[in-house]
């Protein structure tokens, strides 16, 4: 694909060099892991009157005002990464012309290929941002950046100062003022208190809580979509008659699907936490989520009781989930050793959704339910060989529904058993928001 590259000159406050920060951490063992940048963002469809020098300015604006963005890595002879934060550089913006073809499409083709191409993290600025015209006439916006940048929290942030164009000063602990806070003696004292609530857990649980995969694949990892548009209905039926967050509700779902899948003992599940109720976090566009650990006993009890248990294990979740990923690993292979087997905590639960109120329909709730929850459609989308062994589902907002994304190591939780879990939560959802009584293992 052929671009014209439109020059972006920027600048910003701050620079230097230092550690990673822990949510930058957090995520580069996921980008490595998966061999991959995650990218975020996306394409939509510029409003009439969009120009090219105007979406020019918006590259710069992105820029100059947040640091994240304006931040490379640097690797020494051992490869360990820390992080560098310029106050100043140049940027290009790409502008393709459809020609004569759908410019939808090919602003989908140029976002699939920001998102498909390697990142030098030393030499490519995080942005990657195009403009599609149709004779000339912008008419689509694209702009993805690796997941460096910031979290889904931080994304919420970064859409809203843009549309204010804000020029108040960026509040809160930036990237290269978070890591030093984390080196600080108060920085130490609650990373230690969060090793010593995991360190508890480690010792305790069972190391494993399914058996090894039956039907391994190759290539092993596998990742799958089902798009539910039953599922917020059925959220916000329980929530409502359970007076809990629709987020504790979500977690209840996922451990008890999980766990009428067999295994034995308590579910673990890592939820990832934004950490944004942190007040030096709160309005930073950055990488600071970090994946917590919750355990649930969720065996013999009702759905409604499994959501009043999930908001007690995601509260302590959440107070935890702030540490240094790399002691983190170091205490998971101590306690491993100490145990004589590797302890398992590599299931996540990501909640990326909004969770906007949801109106239930005029007429029969359970007619509806059921016809919503048949129209849900399961598909694998990628496979590839990983290091990392690994079970992940991701919720977000889709039109008309909800999104479920599934990545597992088929050598551990077979794709089957993946599936399975993906349409069991959705199930579990339907279930309990037409019967109170719905337990673990079915409706009583």
């Amino acid at each position: 694909m052929a671009a014209q590259r439109v020059p972006v000159d920027f600048a910003g406050p701050g620079s230097g060099v230092e550690e990673l920060s822990w949510g930058m951490w957090e995520i580069w063992h996921a980008m490595v892991e998966q061999r991959s940048a995650l990218p975020n963002g996306g394409r939509t469809a510029l409003p009439p009157g969009s120009t090219v020098a105007g979406v020019a300015e918006e590259l710069r604006y992105l820029m100059g005002r947040f640091p994240s963005m304006r931040t490379r890595l640097r690797f020494d002879a051992a490869g360990h990464p820390t992080q560098e934060l310029f106050d100043s550089g140049r940027t290009v913006l790409e502008v393709f012309d459809a020609d004569g073809a759908d410019p939808a499409g090919l602003a989908a083709e140029v976002e699939e290929h920001y998102r498909a191409a390697p990142y030098d993290y030393t030499a490519d600025w995080p942005v990657r941002m195009a403009v599609v015209c149709e004779g000339g006439t912008p008419t689509h916006l694209v702009s993805v950046m690796h997941h460096l940048v910031m979290d889904a929290a931080g994304g919420a942030i970064m859409l809203r100062e843009v549309g204010t164009r804000s020029t108040e000063p960026v509040t809160g602990l930036q990237q290269l003022e978070q890591a030093a806070w984390q080196r600080s003696p108060a920085g130490r004292r609650q990373n230690e208190r969060a090793l010593r609530h995991w360190e508890r857990i480690l010792r305790t649980v069972p190391a494993r809580r399914f058996p090894p995969s039956a039907a391994p694949a190759t290539p092993s990892h596998w990742t799958g979509e089902l798009f539910s548009p039953a599922l917020p209905l059925a959220l916000q039926v329980i929530a409502d008659r359970t007076g809990s967050g629709l987020r504790p509700v979500l977690l209840a779902l996922y451990a008890v699907a999980l766990r009428r899948l067999g295994g034995h003992g308590p579910v673990v599940v890592r939820p990832v936490v934004n950490n944004r109720f942190r007040s030096t976090l709160r309005d930073v566009v950055c990488m600071a989520a970090q994946a917590g650990i919750a355990v649930l006993d969720v065996d013999g009890c009702t759905v409604d009781e499994a959501v009043e248990r999930a908001t007690g294990a995601a509260l302590a979740g959440y107070k935890y989930a702030y540490f240094h990923p790399e002691d983190l690993n170091a205490l998971v292979a101590r306690i491993s050793e100490e145990r004589g087997e590797q302890v398992d905590v590599r299931c996540f639960f990501n909640d990326r959704s909004a969770h906007r109120p949801v109106e239930a329909p005029a007429g029969d709730l359970a007619r509806h339910l059921r016809a919503a929850q048949a129209a849900g459609g399961f598909r694998w989308v990628r496979r590839a060989d990983l290091s990392a062994h690994v079970l992940q589902v991701q919720f977000q907002d889709a039109p008309d529904g909800t999104l479920l994304e599934v990545l597992t190591d088929t050598r551990h939780f077979c794709a089957e058993q993946a599936e399975a879990l993906l349409r069991g939560i959705v199930a579990v959802a339907v279930e309990a928001a037409l019967d109170p009584a719905a337990t673990v293992r079915g409706v009583r």
